[in-house]
Protein backbone atom coordinates (compact mmCIF):
# COMPACT_ATOMS: atom_id res chain seq x y z
CA UNK A 1 0.00 0.00 0.00
CA UNK A 2 1.41 3.18 -1.31
CA UNK A 3 1.80 6.41 1.08
CA UNK A 4 -1.31 8.34 -0.42
CA UNK A 5 -3.27 5.20 -0.13
CA UNK A 6 -2.88 4.57 3.39
CA UNK A 7 -3.56 8.45 3.96
CA UNK A 8 -6.42 8.17 2.19
CA UNK A 9 -7.46 5.03 4.60
CA UNK A 10 -6.37 7.05 7.69
CA UNK A 11 -8.73 10.14 6.84
CA UNK A 12 -11.90 7.31 5.94
CA UNK A 13 -11.02 5.92 9.47
CA UNK A 14 -11.40 9.36 10.94
CA UNK A 15 -14.79 10.49 9.13
CA UNK A 16 -16.03 7.49 9.77
CA UNK A 17 -15.52 7.29 13.53
CA UNK A 18 -18.17 6.58 15.69
CA UNK A 19 -19.73 8.23 18.31
CA UNK A 20 -17.72 6.21 20.94
CA UNK A 21 -14.47 5.65 18.71
CA UNK A 22 -14.15 9.46 18.81
CA UNK A 23 -15.24 9.97 22.94
CA UNK A 24 -12.43 7.40 23.74
CA UNK A 25 -9.75 8.92 21.17
CA UNK A 26 -11.10 12.67 23.08
CA UNK A 27 -10.40 10.83 26.44
CA UNK A 28 -7.04 9.49 25.38
CA UNK A 29 -6.11 13.19 24.16
CA UNK A 30 -7.02 14.72 27.33
CA UNK A 31 -4.80 12.25 29.56
CA UNK A 32 -1.92 12.80 27.38
CA UNK A 33 -2.44 16.11 27.78
CA UNK A 34 -2.19 16.14 31.58
CA UNK A 35 0.71 13.68 31.16
CA UNK A 36 2.77 16.46 28.46
CA UNK A 37 1.65 19.43 31.01
CA UNK A 38 2.42 17.29 33.93
CA UNK A 39 6.36 16.80 32.30
CA UNK A 40 6.36 20.88 31.80
CA UNK A 41 5.07 21.57 35.20
CA UNK A 42 8.29 19.30 36.64
CA UNK A 43 10.49 20.85 34.28
CA UNK A 44 9.15 24.42 35.16
CA UNK A 45 9.44 23.68 39.03
CA UNK A 46 13.53 22.29 38.21
CA UNK A 47 14.45 25.25 36.88
CA UNK A 48 12.71 27.96 39.90
CA UNK A 49 14.40 28.27 43.09
CA UNK A 50 13.16 27.24 45.91
CA UNK A 51 14.09 25.85 49.71
CA UNK A 52 14.40 22.05 49.93
CA UNK A 53 10.70 22.61 52.34
CA UNK A 54 8.97 23.67 49.91
CA UNK A 55 10.11 21.09 47.15
CA UNK A 56 8.32 18.16 46.03
CA UNK A 57 10.43 15.05 45.08
CA UNK A 58 9.94 12.35 42.21
CA UNK A 59 12.56 10.20 41.52
CA UNK A 60 14.85 11.21 43.85
CA UNK A 61 14.69 14.75 42.46
CA UNK A 62 13.05 17.93 44.20
CA UNK A 63 11.04 19.94 42.03
CA UNK A 64 9.08 23.54 43.08
CA UNK A 65 5.84 22.67 41.47
CA UNK A 66 3.92 19.40 41.76
CA UNK A 67 1.52 18.60 38.94
CA UNK A 68 -0.97 16.53 41.17
CA UNK A 69 -1.35 19.74 43.26
CA UNK A 70 -1.74 21.58 39.87
CA UNK A 71 -4.38 19.58 38.03
CA UNK A 72 -5.91 18.77 41.55
CA UNK A 73 -6.76 22.49 41.36
CA UNK A 74 -7.33 22.94 37.81
CA UNK A 75 -9.93 20.01 38.00
CA UNK A 76 -11.18 19.53 41.54
CA UNK A 77 -10.62 23.18 42.54
CA UNK A 78 -13.18 23.72 39.65
CA UNK A 79 -15.65 21.81 40.96
CA UNK A 80 -15.88 23.53 44.51
CA UNK A 81 -13.50 20.09 46.25
CA UNK A 82 -16.58 17.51 45.97
CA UNK A 83 -14.46 15.19 47.96
CA UNK A 84 -13.22 17.62 50.38
CA UNK A 85 -16.15 16.66 52.82
CA UNK A 86 -17.65 19.97 53.12
CA UNK A 87 -18.50 21.08 49.64
CA UNK A 88 -21.02 23.88 48.63
CA UNK A 89 -22.60 24.91 45.81
CA UNK A 90 -21.38 28.28 45.61
CA UNK A 91 -17.88 29.52 45.26
CA UNK A 92 -15.66 27.70 42.56
CA UNK A 93 -18.57 25.37 41.29
CA UNK A 94 -21.01 28.09 40.47
CA UNK A 95 -18.60 30.13 38.87
CA UNK A 96 -17.91 26.99 36.91
CA UNK A 97 -21.28 26.61 35.92
CA UNK A 98 -21.81 30.03 35.08
CA UNK A 99 -18.78 29.97 32.36
CA UNK A 100 -20.62 26.71 30.81
CA UNK A 101 -23.66 28.73 30.71
CA UNK A 102 -23.02 31.39 28.77
CA UNK A 103 -20.83 28.86 26.27
CA UNK A 104 -23.38 26.44 25.54
CA UNK A 105 -25.25 29.98 23.93
CA UNK A 106 -21.99 31.25 22.04
CA UNK A 107 -20.81 26.85 21.16
CA UNK A 108 -24.23 26.37 19.88
CA UNK A 109 -24.11 29.66 17.71
CA UNK A 110 -20.92 28.38 16.13
CA UNK A 111 -21.88 25.05 15.42
CA UNK A 112 -25.37 25.74 13.70
CA UNK A 113 -23.16 27.64 11.29
CA UNK A 114 -20.50 26.00 10.99
CA UNK A 115 -22.92 22.53 10.11
CA UNK A 116 -24.63 24.94 7.40
CA UNK A 117 -20.72 25.01 6.18
CA UNK A 118 -20.65 28.80 6.89
CA UNK A 119 -18.11 30.31 9.36
CA UNK A 120 -19.47 32.75 11.93
CA UNK A 121 -16.52 34.03 13.46
CA UNK A 122 -19.29 37.00 14.88
CA UNK A 123 -20.47 35.55 17.78
CA UNK A 124 -18.85 38.09 19.63
CA UNK A 125 -20.25 40.82 17.98
CA UNK A 126 -24.01 39.70 18.12
CA UNK A 127 -24.03 38.80 21.67
CA UNK A 128 -22.41 42.67 22.14
CA UNK A 129 -25.61 43.54 20.22
CA UNK A 130 -28.03 41.18 22.07
CA UNK A 131 -26.37 42.24 25.36
CA UNK A 132 -26.85 45.79 24.51
CA UNK A 133 -30.40 45.53 23.49
CA UNK A 134 -31.15 43.45 26.86
CA UNK A 135 -29.98 46.02 28.79
CA UNK A 136 -32.31 48.96 27.28
CA UNK A 137 -34.89 46.72 26.76
CA UNK A 138 -35.08 45.47 29.91
CA UNK A 139 -34.74 49.20 31.55
CA UNK A 140 -37.22 50.01 29.71
CA UNK A 141 -39.85 47.29 30.54
CA UNK A 142 -38.69 47.59 34.18
CA UNK A 143 -40.87 50.68 34.44
CA UNK A 144 -44.14 48.97 33.37
CA UNK A 145 -43.89 45.63 36.05
CA UNK A 146 -42.03 45.17 39.05
CA UNK A 147 -41.86 42.35 41.65
CA UNK A 148 -42.33 38.08 41.49
CA UNK A 149 -44.28 39.21 38.63
CA UNK A 150 -41.75 41.20 36.81
CA UNK A 151 -39.36 38.93 37.00
CA UNK A 152 -41.35 35.83 35.41
CA UNK A 153 -42.24 38.81 32.22
CA UNK A 154 -38.72 40.23 32.26
CA UNK A 155 -36.11 37.47 31.91
CA UNK A 156 -38.37 35.84 28.93
CA UNK A 157 -38.17 39.31 27.35
CA UNK A 158 -34.77 40.09 27.84
CA UNK A 159 -34.05 37.15 26.16
CA UNK A 160 -36.42 37.33 23.54
CA UNK A 161 -35.08 41.29 22.80
CA UNK A 162 -31.10 39.53 22.92
CA UNK A 163 -32.50 36.91 20.33
CA UNK A 164 -34.24 39.88 18.01
CA UNK A 165 -31.18 41.56 17.73
CA UNK A 166 -28.39 39.18 17.74
CA UNK A 167 -30.45 37.48 14.76
CA UNK A 168 -30.95 40.65 12.99
CA UNK A 169 -26.64 41.44 13.49
CA UNK A 170 -26.42 37.81 12.52
CA UNK A 171 -28.35 37.99 9.16
CA UNK A 172 -26.29 41.11 7.74
CA UNK A 173 -23.52 39.12 6.70
CA UNK A 174 -26.03 36.49 5.90
CA UNK A 175 -27.81 38.48 3.43
CA UNK A 176 -24.13 40.03 1.87
CA UNK A 177 -22.85 36.29 1.43
CA UNK A 178 -26.12 35.24 -0.41
CA UNK A 179 -26.68 37.93 -2.60
CA UNK A 180 -23.15 39.43 -3.17
CA UNK A 181 -20.73 36.47 -2.59
CA UNK A 182 -19.37 38.13 0.69
CA UNK A 183 -16.79 35.69 2.26
CA UNK A 184 -18.40 35.03 5.82
CA UNK A 185 -15.41 34.98 8.09
CA UNK A 186 -14.53 39.24 6.50
CA UNK A 187 -17.76 39.82 7.39
CA UNK A 188 -18.20 38.67 10.35
CA UNK A 189 -15.13 40.00 11.74
CA UNK A 190 -15.71 43.35 10.85
CA UNK A 191 -18.73 43.50 12.29
CA UNK A 192 -17.22 42.04 15.39
CA UNK A 193 -15.37 45.57 15.41
CA UNK A 194 -18.44 47.66 14.23
CA UNK A 195 -20.80 46.40 17.40
CA UNK A 196 -18.20 46.93 20.11
CA UNK A 197 -17.42 50.49 18.77
CA UNK A 198 -21.19 51.63 18.18
CA UNK A 199 -21.38 49.97 21.73
CA UNK A 200 -18.46 51.57 23.15
CA UNK A 201 -20.30 54.97 21.28
CA UNK A 202 -23.45 54.55 23.23
CA UNK A 203 -22.90 53.61 26.00
CA UNK A 204 -20.15 56.27 26.90
CA UNK A 205 -22.40 58.74 25.66
CA UNK A 206 -26.54 58.94 25.81
CA UNK A 207 -26.81 55.90 27.47
CA UNK A 208 -23.98 55.88 30.40
CA UNK A 209 -25.41 55.56 33.66
CA UNK A 210 -24.41 59.33 35.34
CA UNK A 211 -23.29 57.55 38.25
CA UNK A 212 -20.47 55.80 37.29
CA UNK A 213 -17.17 55.97 36.50
CA UNK A 214 -17.80 53.30 34.15
CA UNK A 215 -18.67 52.81 30.59
CA UNK A 216 -22.30 51.64 31.18
CA UNK A 217 -25.69 51.53 31.22
CA UNK A 218 -27.65 52.23 34.30
CA UNK A 219 -28.17 49.15 35.89
CA UNK A 220 -31.21 46.39 36.04
CA UNK A 221 -33.17 46.25 39.21
CA UNK A 222 -33.24 42.92 40.66
CA UNK A 223 -36.14 42.09 39.80
CA UNK A 224 -35.18 42.03 36.38
CA UNK A 225 -32.02 39.64 36.93
CA UNK A 226 -32.22 35.93 36.78
CA UNK A 227 -33.18 34.69 40.02
CA UNK A 228 -30.21 32.67 42.61
CA UNK A 229 -32.39 29.46 43.42
CA UNK A 230 -30.82 27.05 45.25
CA UNK A 231 -26.90 29.37 45.11
CA UNK A 232 -26.21 32.40 46.51
CA UNK A 233 -27.08 35.68 45.58
CA UNK A 234 -23.48 36.75 44.65
CA UNK A 235 -22.36 34.02 42.85
CA UNK A 236 -23.69 35.72 39.64
CA UNK A 237 -25.39 32.38 38.66
CA UNK A 238 -29.03 30.76 38.20
CA UNK A 239 -29.74 27.57 38.11
CA UNK A 240 -32.48 28.93 35.68
CA UNK A 241 -30.43 29.84 33.36
CA UNK A 242 -28.58 27.24 32.91
CA UNK A 243 -31.89 25.20 32.66
CA UNK A 244 -32.91 27.50 29.67
CA UNK A 245 -28.88 26.41 27.92
CA UNK A 246 -29.86 22.84 28.19
CA UNK A 247 -33.54 23.32 26.27
CA UNK A 248 -31.44 25.20 24.08
CA UNK A 249 -29.55 22.57 23.44
CA UNK A 250 -31.70 19.92 22.85
CA UNK A 251 -34.17 22.30 21.01
CA UNK A 252 -31.51 22.64 18.43
CA UNK A 253 -30.54 19.05 18.44
CA UNK A 254 -34.11 18.57 17.08
CA UNK A 255 -34.20 21.22 15.03
CA UNK A 256 -31.41 19.88 13.13
CA UNK A 257 -32.16 16.05 13.45
CA UNK A 258 -35.86 15.67 12.85
CA UNK A 259 -36.87 18.77 10.82
CA UNK A 260 -36.44 19.96 6.95
CA UNK A 261 -34.81 22.82 8.37
CA UNK A 262 -32.06 20.87 10.21
CA UNK A 263 -32.34 18.39 6.64
CA UNK A 264 -31.40 21.63 4.36
CA UNK A 265 -28.40 23.12 7.04
CA UNK A 266 -26.77 19.67 7.01
CA UNK A 267 -27.25 18.69 3.45
CA UNK A 268 -25.74 22.23 2.74
CA UNK A 269 -23.07 21.70 5.05
CA UNK A 270 -22.00 18.07 3.65
CA UNK A 271 -22.82 18.00 0.19
CA UNK A 272 -24.20 21.64 -0.95
CA UNK A 273 -23.94 21.52 -4.81
CA UNK A 274 -26.57 18.53 -4.34
CA UNK A 275 -28.26 20.21 -1.82
CA UNK A 276 -28.81 22.41 -4.37
CA UNK A 277 -29.69 20.61 -6.80
CA UNK A 278 -31.88 18.82 -5.12
CA UNK A 279 -33.82 21.65 -4.48
CA UNK A 280 -32.47 23.31 -1.54
CA UNK A 281 -32.78 26.87 -1.46
CA UNK A 282 -29.25 28.07 -0.44
CA UNK A 283 -29.59 31.70 -0.35
CA UNK A 284 -32.48 31.09 2.02
CA UNK A 285 -30.88 28.56 3.92
CA UNK A 286 -27.35 30.59 4.40
CA UNK A 287 -29.43 33.51 5.69
CA UNK A 288 -31.39 31.69 8.23
CA UNK A 289 -28.36 29.98 9.10
CA UNK A 290 -26.81 33.08 10.57
CA UNK A 291 -29.67 34.69 11.22
CA UNK A 292 -30.55 31.56 14.06
CA UNK A 293 -26.78 31.57 15.02
CA UNK A 294 -26.80 35.51 16.10
CA UNK A 295 -30.13 34.85 17.89
CA UNK A 296 -28.36 32.56 19.93
CA UNK A 297 -25.00 34.73 20.34
CA UNK A 298 -27.53 37.68 21.36
CA UNK A 299 -29.03 35.32 23.89
CA UNK A 300 -25.41 34.49 25.11
CA UNK A 301 -25.24 38.52 25.57
CA UNK A 302 -28.83 38.30 27.17
CA UNK A 303 -27.43 36.09 29.78
CA UNK A 304 -24.10 38.11 30.28
CA UNK A 305 -26.28 40.57 31.23
CA UNK A 306 -29.37 39.44 33.48
CA UNK A 307 -26.99 36.80 35.45
CA UNK A 308 -23.74 38.24 35.47
CA UNK A 309 -23.50 41.93 35.29
CA UNK A 310 -27.08 43.02 36.01
CA UNK A 311 -26.03 45.65 33.38
CA UNK A 312 -24.38 46.38 30.45
CA UNK A 313 -20.72 47.39 30.11
CA UNK A 314 -17.89 47.39 27.69
CA UNK A 315 -15.47 44.99 27.46
CA UNK A 316 -17.56 41.54 27.75
CA UNK A 317 -14.89 38.86 27.49
CA UNK A 318 -14.32 36.59 25.47
CA UNK A 319 -17.14 34.41 25.12
CA UNK A 320 -18.10 34.50 21.40
CA UNK A 321 -14.42 33.51 20.17
CA UNK A 322 -14.53 30.73 22.94
CA UNK A 323 -17.82 29.32 21.32
CA UNK A 324 -14.99 27.88 18.09
CA UNK A 325 -13.49 26.48 20.49
CA UNK A 326 -16.29 24.82 22.00
CA UNK A 327 -17.75 24.07 18.67
CA UNK A 328 -15.20 22.26 17.74
CA UNK A 329 -14.02 20.12 20.57
CA UNK A 330 -17.92 19.04 20.42
CA UNK A 331 -17.72 18.41 16.38
CA UNK A 332 -20.18 20.77 16.03
CA UNK A 333 -22.97 18.67 17.79
CA UNK A 334 -25.39 20.27 19.86
CA UNK A 335 -25.67 17.89 21.90
CA UNK A 336 -21.91 17.49 22.57
CA UNK A 337 -21.89 21.77 23.01
CA UNK A 338 -22.77 20.95 26.50
CA UNK A 339 -19.99 18.77 27.69
CA UNK A 340 -17.79 20.51 25.33
CA UNK A 341 -19.08 23.62 27.38
CA UNK A 342 -18.53 22.22 30.76
CA UNK A 343 -14.80 21.32 30.11
CA UNK A 344 -13.99 24.64 29.03
CA UNK A 345 -16.01 26.37 31.98
CA UNK A 346 -13.49 24.04 34.35
CA UNK A 347 -10.45 24.97 32.77
CA UNK A 348 -11.56 28.70 33.15
CA UNK A 349 -13.01 28.42 36.31
CA UNK A 350 -9.84 26.25 37.45
CA UNK A 351 -7.18 28.31 35.83
CA UNK A 352 -8.40 30.89 38.39
CA UNK A 353 -7.71 28.14 41.49
CA UNK A 354 -4.24 27.17 40.26
CA UNK A 355 -3.11 30.80 40.09
CA UNK A 356 -4.61 31.37 43.81
CA UNK A 357 -3.35 27.91 45.43
CA UNK A 358 -0.06 27.96 43.71
CA UNK A 359 3.04 29.66 43.32
CA UNK A 360 2.78 28.14 39.40
CA UNK A 361 3.29 31.56 37.19
CA UNK A 362 -0.15 32.01 35.09
CA UNK A 363 1.99 31.62 32.20
CA UNK A 364 2.62 28.41 32.60
CA UNK A 365 -1.37 27.73 33.71
CA UNK A 366 -2.37 29.37 30.32
CA UNK A 367 -0.13 27.14 28.83
CA UNK A 368 -1.46 23.80 30.10
CA UNK A 369 -4.89 25.31 29.52
CA UNK A 370 -4.19 25.81 26.30
CA UNK A 371 -2.51 22.41 25.82
CA UNK A 372 -5.50 20.50 27.18
CA UNK A 373 -8.16 22.31 24.44
CA UNK A 374 -5.64 21.74 22.12
CA UNK A 375 -4.84 17.89 22.13
CA UNK A 376 -9.26 17.52 23.11
CA UNK A 377 -9.79 19.76 19.88
CA UNK A 378 -7.88 18.61 17.38
CA UNK A 379 -8.86 15.27 16.60
CA UNK A 380 -12.37 17.14 16.04
CA UNK A 381 -10.76 19.68 13.81
CA UNK A 382 -9.23 17.02 11.73
CA UNK A 383 -12.35 14.82 11.50
CA UNK A 384 -14.70 18.09 10.57
CA UNK A 385 -11.71 19.48 7.67
CA UNK A 386 -11.24 15.75 6.32
CA UNK A 387 -15.14 15.33 5.72
CA UNK A 388 -14.39 18.28 3.24
CA UNK A 389 -11.66 16.25 1.18
CA UNK A 390 -13.64 14.97 -2.24
CA UNK A 391 -14.61 11.01 -1.88
CA UNK A 392 -13.65 10.96 2.34
CA UNK A 393 -15.58 8.31 4.39
CA UNK A 394 -17.58 5.39 2.74
CA UNK A 395 -20.82 6.55 4.88
CA UNK A 396 -21.66 10.56 2.92
CA UNK A 397 -24.94 11.75 3.95
CA UNK A 398 -27.73 10.76 1.08
CA UNK A 399 -29.13 13.39 -0.55
CA UNK A 400 -32.79 12.99 -1.84
CA UNK A 401 -32.55 14.85 -5.40
CA UNK A 402 -36.46 15.94 -5.10
CA UNK A 403 -35.78 17.91 -2.12
CA UNK A 404 -37.37 15.19 -0.07
CA UNK A 405 -35.78 13.51 3.67
CA UNK A 406 -33.08 11.58 3.05
CA UNK A 407 -34.36 9.21 5.57
CA UNK A 408 -37.68 9.20 3.13
CA UNK A 409 -35.19 7.29 0.62
CA UNK A 410 -33.36 5.06 3.27
CA UNK A 411 -30.38 7.33 3.11
CA UNK A 412 -28.58 8.05 7.11
CA UNK A 413 -29.34 11.29 8.28
CA UNK A 414 -25.93 13.18 10.09
CA UNK A 415 -24.72 12.26 13.45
Amino acid sequence: MSAVDRARDAIDRLVDASASERILISTAALVLSVLIGAVLVLVAGRMTTCTAGEAVYYFGTGFCYDPVVVFDRLFLGALGDPFSGNWSPNGQFAVTLRETTVLIFTGLSVALAFRAGIFNIGTQGQMVVGALATALGVLWASSLVSGALGTVVLIPFGLLVGGVFGGLYGAVPGLLKAYADANEVITTIMLNFIATGIALYLVSGVFKDPESAANQTVPLPEFAQFPALLFGARQDFSIVALGFGLLALAALYYVLEHTSFGYDVRTSGVQPEAAEYGGVDAKRTVIASLTLSGALGGIAGAMYVMMILGTFQTGIPSYGFDGITVSILAGNNPLGVGIAALLFGVLKSGTTVVQFATDVPPQLVGVLRGLIILFVAMPEFFRLAARRVPGAGSRPEAVATDGGSATDRGGETDE
